[in-house]
């Protein structure tokens, strides 16, 4: 048994059984990674995969047991060459973060800029995507750190640490009729049409329910994945915008006002996530702790250890999250 093989047999996972793509993605040949597969089978007398002629179609039973034994192993090998870069080049290295893009655009920025001041020799990568696939790419190890709002708790060997709140604003141009209203209600939104995030992203699920709560049909005429989208089409009036409270900027945004909408709306959470069995370069725990400073080492260290989310969130119940 081999290390080569076993990262085969999670590649192709990865890669929804696809030989071809798996091969092209690994830069080898898709024969090689038949045959070796082939030959990890013979040697445990068992099929990792159940096949259809030459196509592979799913993951026996037996598999699915060594295929999660496998990815421990290949994550535990990483980990060795890991600890060994930490004590070889404590000042070098990549980090690797999948956000979305309101993360992207407007809270990382300013924790990227001192990161890089205080480690000019830790290169970055940043993936964006939705919020299941920013938290998939964590599972399988693609990336270090996955931050968003929503959906990233379902996935187990992630451990969610929440880093801060933010409300929403609604966002409209000058002399827009919303303007003209005292206090803004539910029911005086729910007659205008709507520009917001798709559902998944940005805290759309309780911007769904708070009109659902007071048994009101919002009128969602366009939603996108960017903030910068939505208030690109509010300018050509679309509708009404209601984004992340960060994602308006005065200045580039100075021919739209802003209303505040947290008494309509309950604040999100957003929270950074990372597999249970990462091991931590200094560089990473600098990197939180700069995103999000009640985020110590030793409270990092102890949510990693916790048996399950509940104990995480039972180890946070009395932090108060700051509100960006």
């Amino acid at each position: 048994m081999k290390l080569q093989q076993l990262k085969y047999l999670s590649e192709v996972r990865k890669n929804g059984l696809n030989v071809s793509a798996t091969a092209e993605h690994l830069y080898t040949s898709q024969p090689g990674i038949s045959k070796q597969i082939r030959l990890l089978e013979d040697e445990l007398g068992v099929q990792v995969f159940n096949r259809s002629g030459k196509h592979l179609t799913g993951v026996t039973p037996p598999g699915e047991q060594i295929l999660e034994i496998a990815e421990r192993i290949l994550r535990d090998a990483e980990n060795i060459r890991t600890i060994a870069k930490e004590y070889a080049s404590p000042d070098k290295g990549l980090l690797r973060i999948a956000t979305t893009h309101t993360q992207a655009r407007y809270a990382l920025p300013d924790i990227i800029k001192p990161f890089k001041e205080k480690y000019p020799g830790v290169g970055l990568q940043m993936h964006q995507g939705s919020p299941k696939q920013i938290a998939q790419f964590a599972v399988n190890g693609e990336v270090d750190f996955a931050i968003a709002t929503e959906q990233m708790h379902r996935f187990n060997n992630l451990v969610m640490l929440p880093c801060y709140k933010w409300n929403r604003s609604i966002v409209v141009p000058k002399g827009h009729p919303l303007l003209e209203i005292g206090e803004i209600t539910m029911e005086s939104l729910a007659h205008f049409p709507l520009i917001t995030y798709v559902f998944g992203f940005t805290g759309r699920s309780k911007l769904d329910k708070a009109f659902a709560r007071k048994k009101l049909e919002p009128q969602v005429v366009f939603a996108a994945t960017d903030a910068d989208v939505i208030k690109t089409y509010v300018r050509l009036g679309l509708g009404v915008g209601i984004i992340a409270s960060m994602a308006f900027d005065e200045n580039m945004d100075s021919d739209l006002v802003a209303i505040d909408a947290s008494h309509l709306f309950e604040p999100n959470a957003t929270n950074l996530g990372f597999h249970r069995n990462t091991f931590f370069r200094e560089y990473m725990f600098q990197f939180i702790e700069l995103f999000a400073p009640h985020l110590s080492r030793e409270l990092i260290l102890e949510a990693q250890n916790c048996r399950d989310e509940d104990a995480v969130n039972k180890l946070f119940s009395d932090i108060e999250l700051p509100i960006h």
